[in-house]
């Protein structure tokens, strides 16, 4: 699966790794839920530093669809809000069958 971070780049994660990062969406939507900044931000830095780690960065000529947007680091409750708002149920698709 290829996953996007907003202004940073692309990496191709291993199905092996999407339990884990779905957990981690999990708590990135009751963040959301609850409205609470400080638990929102640790939340997502979690969730990106969780692709950083166990993605391999993809290179920068690549043309190809990413499965998964995240957004930055620096995106607020809102602007995540509205990503899930277009991409339905988290921001991580489910794991493929």
């Amino acid at each position: 699966m290829i996953m996007r971070i907003m202004g940073e780049g692309q990496f191709r994660v291993a199905d092996e790794h999407l339990n884990r990062l779905n957990q981690l969406d999990d708590e990135l939507l009751a963040a959301l839920d609850s409205g609470d900044e400080t638990v929102f931000r640790t939340t997502l830095g979690n969730l990106l530093a969780a692709v950083r780690e166990v993605g391999e960065p993809v290179a920068d000529d690549y043309l190809g669809p990413s499965d998964a947007i995240l957004p930055n680091e620096g995106g607020t409750i809102d602007e995540v809000r509205q990503v899930l708002r277009a991409e339905g149920d988290g921001l991580i698709p489910g794991i493929p069958e």
